[in-house]
C-alpha cells in the first residue's frame, strides 16, 4: 500500500460547510472570523470544525482579513543571551495576545538584515521589532520600507537617528561611568573594552558611535576618565571582538604592547566568556593579573570564581514592553509613557587593586 493511500486528507472550508449544513461563503465568514454570520450558522460551524479537525489556513485568512496575527523579530545573534532573554520577554507577551513570533538573525551584517525584512514582509507579519545592525540613516531604507508597507515597527537596543520610530533600549551612560570609576579608583588606567561593533576606521571618539549602546558605553568610560583627570586612550576600545579567533588576536595584540592593560570591560556575555577562557589558556588570572567587568547579569557571573562585576539591565522587561507597544499599535490603542530602562553597576569580586 503506497503512503498516499493511507495518508487521510486534510479536511478543507467546503468539507467543514457540508457537514454544517452552510454555504462554503458562510462557513469560510464563520472561520475566517470577517464578515458577519448568524450565531447559529457560526455555531455549527465551530462544532463541525471541531469534529474534522479542521485546521485554518492562516496564509488564506490573513489575505482576507490583512492581518497574520504574526509578529516578526529580527536579532543580531541569536546566540547570544542577551538576544534570547528579550526573546522570551517578547514572546510571552505575544503569545498572550494571540500573536505568532517569527525570527531573523542578522548575523549584525546589513544584508543579511535586509533580507530577513525581505522575508518577513513577504511572510506578511503584522509588524516587526528589530536591533539593528546599523544606526546609519543612510543604511535604514529597508527599516523606511516596513513603514511604507503599512506594518507597525519598533526598534530594539539601538536607534537611527530621523527615523521617526519608537527605541526601546537602556541608557548606559551612567552606569558605564560608574563602572570606570570602580577601576579608576582601584588604580587602574589602561581600561580596554571589547564590542563586536564594526568600524571602517580605527576609533576615535563615541560620538561617532551613532545611537547605540557602545557609544553610550564609550562615552561613561570618556566621562569617568575626565572626572578622574586621567588621559583616555582611544586606541584600548577595540572592535570587531566578533569570534573567538577575533578575541584571541585582540588579547594578544593588548598583552604584546609595551604597557599592557590592567582591566577589561566586555560588552556583552559572549565575549565574557570568550576572554575568561583566552586568559585562562595564558594563565592569568582574575582579578590577580587582570580586572574584569562585562555588561550583562546572567547567574553565571555570581557563581564562578570572583564573582564578576556586572553592569545589568532588564532585557526581559524591555522585551515585554516593544512587544506591548508594538501590538497596542496594530490595535489602535494607546501604549502609554515610554518607561525609562536602567542599568545597574553590580561590583563584585572582579575588581583587584593596583
Amino acid at each position: 500500500m503506497s503512503l498516499g493511500n493511507i495518508r487521510s486528507k486534510a479536511p478543507t472550508v467546503a468539507d467543514v460547510a457540508r457537514e454544517a449544513q452552510v454555504s462554503k461563503a458562510q462557513a469560510a465568514r464563520a472561520l475566517g472570523g470577517y464578515g458577519s454570520v448568524s450565531e447559529d450558522v457560526l455555531a455549527r460551524v465551530m462544532a463541525a470544525a471541531q469534529k474534522l479537525a479542521y485546521r485554518p489556513n492562516e496564509l488564506a485568512r490573513s489575505m482576507n482579513t490583512g492581518r497574520s496575527n504574526t509578529l516578526g523579530v529580527i536579532v543580531g545573534d541569536i546566540e547570544n543571551p542577551h538576544f534570547g532573554l528579550a526573546l522570551r520577554g517578547i514572546a510571552d507577551v505575544a503569545r498572550q495576545a494571540g500573536y505568532h513570533v517569527l525570527l531573523g538573525n542578522s548575523d549584525e551584517t546589513a544584508a543579511d538584515e535586509q533580507d530577513a525584512v525581505r522575508v518577513m514582509l513577504e511572510k506578511q507579519v503584522d509588524g516587526i521589532i528589530i536591533a539593528p545592525c546599523s544606526s546609519l540613516p543612510a543604511d535604514s531604507a529597508h527599516l523606511a520600507q516596513i513603514l511604507a508597507d503599512g506594518r507597525a515597527l519598533k526598534l530594539f537596543d539601538r536607534g537611527v537617528p530621523g527615523l521617526a520610530v519608537e527605541t526601546i533600549m537602556v541608557d548606559f551612560t551612567a552606569s558605564a561611568r560608574q563602572a570606570t570609576l570602580a577601576l579608576l579608583d582601584a588604580g587602574h588606567r589602561r581600561i580596554a573594552y571589547l564590542t563586536s561593533m564594526t568600524l571602517d576606521k580605527p576609533f576615535v571618539s563615541s560620538s561617532e558611535l551613532g545611537l547605540t549602546p557602545v557609544a553610550q558605553r564609550v562615552a561613561g568610560m570618556e566621562q569617568a576618565f575626565a572626572e578622574r583627570e586621567v588621559a583616555f586612550v582611544p586606541g584600548l576600545i577595540k572592535t570587531r571582538a566578533s569570534s573567538d579567533a577575533a578575541i584571541a588576536a585582540i588579547i594578544d595584540d593588548l598583552f604584546h604592547h609595551a604597557v599592557p592593560p590592567s582591566a577589561l570591560i566586555a560588552s556583552d556575555s559572549l565575549i565574557a566568556m570568550s576572554v575568561l577562557r583566552e586568559l585562562g589558556n595564558r594563565g592569568l588570572k582574575v582579578p590577580q593579573d587582570l580586572s574584569f567587568v562585562m555588561f550583562d547579569n546572567f547567574p553565571w557571573t555570581e557563581i564562578v570564581s570572583p564573582p564578576l562585576s556586572v553592569i545589568a539591565q532588564p532585557v526581559y522587561e524591555m522585551g515585554r514592553e516593544a512587544a506591548r507597544r508594538i501590538i497596542c499599535d496594530l490595535r489602535g490603542e494607546e501604549a502609554g509613557v515610554m518607561p525609562n530602562f536602567d542599568a545597574a553597576f553590580i561590583p563584585r569580586r572582579s575588581i583587584g587593586q593596583i
